[in-house]
């Protein structure tokens, strides 16, 4: 078991997901700047009124955007390896915990799963008018590349962290997206048929 430092937050961080996040408590600022110095991660975990999660996600800096004389910073973050809190510790001004690894079950995706994750991906896309590339179909989790480059509530992010299976994490996201894109195309039917009072207005009249 490792010895990570944690930061509590509203949001969920995949792996692979670059999220950017501006540091400001002084107890947080000691966190980063202890990983800055001796370039080492740190646990990001969602919480929320319900308390911590179990499940987080290993953040490494990747870019310091800009420092502040008072030593508030900007920072670019990006998701790495899952952990699973085993143990809350003590000891410093920020949260701390003993974790353990978290590795995925030896239970491979279908094929036609991820194409027709990245179908869906594209058509969302299209739909939205997002400029969005989509990962490399052989991308490595291909899920958690997929996920991160959409909108998606923190509570949904943490189902797709916490699963442990990229067969299932595929088939849940063919589902959120096949729903997202529905639900998009419904809202601009509706808004065309707004336009017309609802009543379609045959040519030649």
């Amino acid at each position: 078991m490792d010895a990570l430092g944690l930061f509590p937050l509203g949001l969920v961080l995949l792996p692979t997901e670059q999220v950017p996040l501006h540091i400001f408590e002084p107890r947080y600022r000691e966190l980063i700047s202890e990983c800055l110095e001796q370039e080492t991660q740190f646990g990001l975990v969602y919480a929320d009124d319900d308390g911590i999660r179990e499940i987080g996600t290993r953040a490494a800096v990747v870019e310091v955007v800009e420092r502040f004389d008072d030593g508030r910073l900007n920072i670019v973050v990006e998701g790495r390896d899952r952990f699973k809190l085993v143990e809350l510790t003590d000891g410093r001004t920020f949260h701390t915990a003993a974790v353990e690894p978290v590795e995925d079950q030896d239970d491979p995706p279908d094929g036609l799963d991820a194409e027709r994750a990245l179908e869906l991906f594209r058509r969302l896309a299209e739909l939205t008018g997002a400029q969005v590339e989509p990962p490399s179909p052989d991308a490595p989790e291909l899920s958690f590349a997929l996920a991160s480059r959409f909108e998606l509530s923190p509570d949904l992010k943490q189902e797709l962290l916490e699963a442990t299976s990229e067969r299932i994490r595929l088939k849940r996201l063919c589902e959120l997206l096949g729903t997202a894109a529905e639900t998009v195309e419904r809202q601009r039917e509706i808004a065309a048929r707004a336009q017309t009072n609802g009543k379609v207005d045959p040519p030649g009249r």
